[in-house]
C-alpha cells in the first residue's frame, strides 16, 4: 500500500480515527445507560410521590367537600394533570398552600393528616423535581455524545472508503489478500 500513498504514518491516521470512533462509540453507551437509569430513578420517585399525593388529595376532597375556596387553594378539583411539569405544578400547590394555612392542617389533622407527613410529602415532590433535573442533563449529555461519535464515524468513513478505494486497486491482482483485509471483490 505504501507505494500507493499510504505509508506506516498514514495507516496510523486510520488506526487513530477508529481508536476514537470506539471511545466515542463506548462513551455514547455509558451515557445512554446513564440517562436510562436516570430515566428510572425518575419514574420511581414520581410513582412514590404520587402514592402519597393522592392519599393525601383524597383525604382532602373529604374534609373540605363543604369548603369550596380550600378545595380550589387546594386544587382538589379536576383530575391531576398527566405532564410531568403539570401535576408538578399541582402537587407543589397543594402542600405549598395546605403547610401555610393553619385552618388546613387543623383539618387535615382529624384525618390523620399532620404536619409532618405533609412535609414529607413535599419533599418527595421535592425528590421528583431533583430527579427530573438530573434526567434532562443525563439526557443532554447522552444526545451530545451521539452527535461527538456521530462525527467521529463520520472521519473514520471518509478515510475508509479512500483507503478502500485505494486497496481495491492496489490489490486487483490479488483478490484474496482483498478477501483477508475484509475487502469483498465485486463479482
Amino acid at each position: 500500500m505504501s507505494q500507493f500513498g499510504y505509508s506506516a504514518e498514514r495507516i496510523q491516521v486510520g488506526r487513530t480515527l477508529y481508536t476514537t470512533a470506539l471511545a466515542a462509540q463506548q462513551q455514547q453507551q455509558a451515557e445512554y445507560g446513564e440517562q436510562i437509569e436516570a430515566t428510572a430513578a425518575l419514574n420511581q420517585a414520581r410513582a412514590t410521590a404520587e402514592a402519597t399525593y393522592m392519599q393525601h388529595i383524597k383525604l382532602s376532597r373529604v374534609a373540605f367537600r363543604e369548603r369550596p375556596g380550600i378545595a380550589t387553594t387546594l386544587g382538589l378539583n379536576g383530575i391531576r394533570k398527566q405532564s410531568l411539569s403539570g401535576w408538578l405544578t399541582q402537587a407543589s400547590q397543594f402542600y405549598r398552600n395546605a403547610l401555610e394555612s393553619q385552618e388546613i392542617l387543623a383539618a387535615l389533622a382529624n384525618l390523620g393528616v399532620t404536619p409532618e407527613k405533609l412535609q414529607a410529602g413535599q419533599a418527595e415532590i421535592n425528590a421528583v423535581e431533583l430527579a427530573a433535573v438530573s434526567q434532562n442533563q443525563e439526557r443532554g449529555q447522552a444526545q451530545t455524545s451521539t452527535q461527538i461519535r456521530d462525527r467521529a464515524l463520520d472521519e473514520l468513513n471518509d478515510w475508509l472508503s479512500d483507503f478502500i478505494a485505494v486497496a481495491r486497486v492496489a490489490l486487483e491482482a490479488e483478490p484474496q489478500l482483498s478477501e483477508i483485509m475484509g475487502i469483498l471483490a465485486r463479482s
